[in-house]
């Protein structure tokens, strides 16, 4: 049981703050996300699943509290481009830079509506005043704007280790010993689907729950194998770019070709010849973060998964979330829904694709980052990503709950241990162990 209190130490007596909770031994290298319930009173229950014999440790965690909420709330609606972005414009001798948005302030300034065709995905820019709107030739990120509506005292509301990502002290002991499974007790497992937990990680392993088993990818070979004859398709971020670069890292007979890309922006291609293996890095198009984005280069995930063939040889897997924390979640929605429509056609036309969504993850917070990529947009996001793909014949990297159970610290990039714990989960996808 959790119970919140003001900073006046008053009990609250409404719910809507953000709590997340994890059970875990960090001897046994073992750790599971908690369910955490909101009573709607302030108070609170985190459900846990005893999925190992040994020591356990409850660990729960105020991302914010429910005036946080309040105050991100209205920064989505009331200020959609405080993260800002601009596009250069070139002719010969002439260039000039001007913002870009989906959401552009009304100055009485022309606009460039570079609304896409096929998907419908609008954005726009101010456009240049000598220039034509076709001679855009990139797109960059900006910086975050000096927010207009925080109001006085709100930025209290943010403070690493007091009231934004603070671990709340347990009242009493808070290690468990989990106990030997007794004879005819239920399996474990029965019980899952209700609490939700997709796995749990044990010495250091991800071991999933009422899906595939995990297989451990551990040589080079191991993965040549699996990904023998195989094309692979990343879209999206940074953190689907990792899985691009570990990938890169670990493969030493695949060869690179990285055609003058930009270094954070791609396309990116790697090659194994005598496996016939091609994975291939695409991001996603705008909003994207990204330092310089060439136009040519900015493509929509949807358009990329209309433009494949597919196929039983043919792996897609792609991540949408990060980019999209500052804007209203009908954006988000919107986004995901055209790439639903892809899938759903690539699914029809290749049903043998295997089609794997990276979901969003927790990250380390500041009041800077707080007020845009916060863990509550992300946390918002999970559930949506969840709903629009529910149904359809695509597997889950739940990235949200590998890097809440794992001991080490939240990061928007997760440390290589979890990144390889994620690779394995692609991989057992891609080649599931026989009986499985």
């Amino acid at each position: 049981m959790i119970k919140i209190y003001d900073f006046q130490g008053q009990a609250k007596k409404s719910g809507g703050d953000v709590l997340i909770a994890r059970l875990h031994s960090k001897t046994l290298g073992a750790g599971v996300a908690g369910q955490v319930v909101d009573h709607l009173n302030g108070s609170y229950s985190a459900v846990f699943s005893l999925l190992w014999e040994g020591s356990a440790q409850v660990e729960v965690t105020l991302v914010h509290s429910s005036e946080a909420v309040t105050v991100l709330r209205r920064l989505n609606k009331e200020e959609p481009d405080r993260v800002s972005f601009k596009s250069l414009f070139r002719s010969g001798s002439i260039s000039q830079t001007t913002i870009c948005n989906v959401c552009l302030r009304e100055t009485g300034q022309p606009l460039c509506n570079f609304t896409d065709l096929r998907t419908g995905e609008p954005w726009f820019c101010y456009k240049p005043k000598q220039l034509s709107c076709d001679d855009r030739i990139n797109h960059l990120n900006g910086d975050t704007k000096e927010l207009q509506t925080l109001k006085a005292r709100e930025d209290k509301l943010f403070q690493r280790g007091v009231n934004m990502k603070v671990f709340i002290q347990a009242s009493g002991p808070a290690n468990v010993a989990v106990l030997p499974q007794r004879k005819g007790q239920p399996e474990v497992k029965e019980s899952i689907g209700k609490s939700g937990v997709s796995g749990y990680y044990y010495q250091g392993v991800w071991r999933a729950l009422g899906g595939i088993k995990v297989r451990q990818f551990n040589s080079p070979s191991a993965v040549n194998q699996c990904l023998k004859g195989k094309i692979v398709h990343l879209y999206g971020d940074s953190t689907i770019r990792q899985w691009f670069e570990y990938l890169n890292a670990f493969l030493p007979d695949a060869k690179e070709f990285n055609l003058y890309s930009f270094k954070q922006v791609g396309p990116f291609m790697m090659l194994d010849n005598a496996n016939k293996l091609l994975v291939t890095y695409r991001c996603h198009g705008p909003p994207i973060s990204f330092r310089n984005v060439p136009i040519s280069e900015l493509r929509y995930i949807a358009n990329e998964i209309d433009g494949v063939t597919g196929g039983d040889n043919t792996v897609i897997v792609f991540t949408v979330g990060a980019h999209f924390n500052s804007f209203p979640i009908e954006l988000y929605i919107r986004r995901l829904q055209s790439i639903r429509r892809a899938v759903v056609h690539l699914l029809d036309r290749a049903p043998g694709t295997l089609v794997v969504i990276r979901t969003p993850n927790l990250r380390a917070l500041t009041l800077k980052m707080a007020l845009t990529n916060s863990d509550w947009f992300s946390l918002q996001q999970d559930k949506v990503l969840r709903a629009i793909f529910k149904g359809l014949n695509v597997c889950l990297v739940d990235a949200l709950e590998m890097t809440l159970a794992h001991h080490m610290p939240h990061n928007i990039h997760p440390p290589r241990p979890i990144i390889k714990n994620m690779i394995d989960v692609l991989l057992s996808y891609v080649c599931p162990q026989k009986g499985s």
